[in-house]
């Protein structure tokens, strides 16, 4: 296990840590090794709740490669896809499992790809600190509250008890898997809320719901760890009762069903001809379980990396 320098995700996310935004693919295929020194460049770019541990994964190999560019946007699942698909990218982060017509994009484009799984994440509900009127929410609520009626809501349409006060909503935008992942399991394709406030920048989705009482936001769970001193996690019961996300419960599936994995898909041509993105890769899963941890997602079962590290071997053959 190579070892890392401490760094705060808030300092990740506010780009205290800089790293470039994402370049083509195209350039700098990269050199032969020399002195155990590579060249070159890797893009990579895709999901923002996927984005602190790339970026932070990125600056530690930049140490040891200085002479490596890794760039790392954060463009949402879908427009990271849009950009692999069109081959600017050697890697694609994702908050969700490809689509099938993703797949075909690439097939179309005779782009072969691997899947890697890097960590789970607990797609977290947040309200703001000063709301003293919610202790949980089912699944139904959830729904309730988000679909779109075609009117404004208010508190008290969703429980009889709770304030006449209008919601304000901040949801990730429609290039986000963290949007397909709740559009799916708790929309079920239903339209969202017409007067949600939609970014792709989780950063702005914090702000919206810490800068208003009536405001409800979800995100992934190391934007909530990040800013849990000013923001309330909304514990979610999915049929056993309320289970608020952790790194336990996320791990063991109990924080249902808003629990997922988190992906990074990688070109098999950037592996076979580039060497940096072959060697960024094998460093990508050799320290995904420590550094996922660190900007507060939840490592994986160690099997699972080693799986990830055996095919990548056959890649590299």
């Amino acid at each position: 296990m190579k070892s890392f320098k401490f760094m705060a995700l808030t300092a990740v996310m506010s780009g205290a840590i800089a790293v470039t935004a994402a370049c083509g693919s195209e350039e700098g295929n990269g050199a032969g090794a020399e002195n155990g020194q590579l060249k070159g460049n890797v893009a990579i770019d895709g999901s923002s709740t996927v984005y602190p541990i790339m970026e932070a994964v990125a600056e530690e190999y930049m140490a040891e490669q200085p002479e490596v560019k890794v760039s790392v946007g954060l463009a949402g699942t879908g427009g990271g896809f849009e950009k692999f698909i069109a081959g600017e990218t050697d890697m694609s982060n994702a908050s969700r499992p490809i689509k099938d017509e993703e797949k075909a994009g690439l097939e179309e484009k005779g782009i072969e790809y691997t899947e890697f799984k890097l960590a789970f994440d607990g797609l977290s509900v947040v309200v703001n600190k000063d709301n003293d009127f919610i202790d949980h929410l089912t699944v139904d609520e959830l729904k309730k509250l988000w679909v779109d009626t075609g009117k404004a809501k208010k508190w008290s349409d969703i429980r009889p008890e709770w304030p006449k006060e209008e919601i304000k909503f901040y949801s990730p935008g429609t290039d986000s898997g963290t949007y397909d992942y709740f559009n799916e399991v708790i929309l079920e394709e239903e339209p969202i809320v017409a007067d949600a406030t939609l970014s792709e920048d989780d950063n702005v989705l914090v702000q919206g719901v810490t800068g208003d009482k009536n405001a409800i936001g979800f995100f992934g769970y190391a934007y909530y760890e990040a800013n849990k001193d000013k923001l309330k996690v909304v514990p979610i019961d999915g049929g056993k009762g309320p289970v608020e996300p952790n790194a336990e419960t996320i791990e063991s599936g109990e924080y249902a069903p808003l629990s997922r994995p988190l992906f990074t898909y990688v070109s098999n041509k950037a592996i076979a001809e580039k060497e940096q993105v072959a060697d960024y890769t094998e460093f990508v899963l050799e320290n995904a379980d420590e550094m996922s941890a660190e900007v507060g997602y939840v490592k994986l079962p160690e099997e699972e990396y080693t799986k990830g590290l055996d095919a990548l071997k056959e890649l590299k053959k």
